[in-house]
């Protein structure tokens, strides 16, 4: 079996590449085996595969950190960063943060009423349950048997 992998190892990376798509080709069970014993044993060395997790680690670390600040680039570019970017017209700036002060204390009002409404649906319900308990009348408590001390 060794001498196999060695023979392939002779011809390269493209040779273990040909012989995983035969695989997949011939069964593609054989296919996948091939291609977990690539990735298994390195044989591909610099395609992403990383024996030492902090390395991998730190790589990653630096991915997300640039798919970050790019998301944050783009947020800025279309208004919607810490604060709205001025349009240069001062007026037209002043009558969006008035209108936008107006929204959200419509918001904050409206968030207000739905709270007291299902405030008053809950005390509704509550009155209801009580009055039905006081109609009910007293409750007889359940029949014990004979207790063994």
């Amino acid at each position: 079996m060794s001498d196999v992998v060695a023979r392939i190892d002779d011809f390269g990376k493209p040779a273990w590449i040909a012989l995983m798509v035969i695989g997949f080709i011939v069964f593609w069970p054989v296919g996948l085996a091939i291609l977990a014993y690539i990735i298994w044993s390195g044989r591909m060395g610099g395609c992403g595969y990383h024996r030492d997790a902090a390395d991998w680690r730190d790589r990653a670390a630096e991915r997300w950190e640039r798919k970050r600040e790019r998301w944050e680039r783009k947020m800025e570019r279309w208004g919607r960063g810490p604060g709205l970017r001025p349009s240069g017209n001062r007026a037209f700036d002043e009558y969006r943060e008035d209108a936008l002060r107006r929204l959200e204390e419509e918001a904050q009002e409206f968030k207000d009423f739905l709270t007291r409404l299902r405030h008053a649906k809950d005390r509704a319900e509550f009155d209801e349950f009580m009055k039905e308990r006081r109609n009910r009348g007293p409750e007889t408590p359940p029949a014990q048997g004979p207790t063994t001390a």
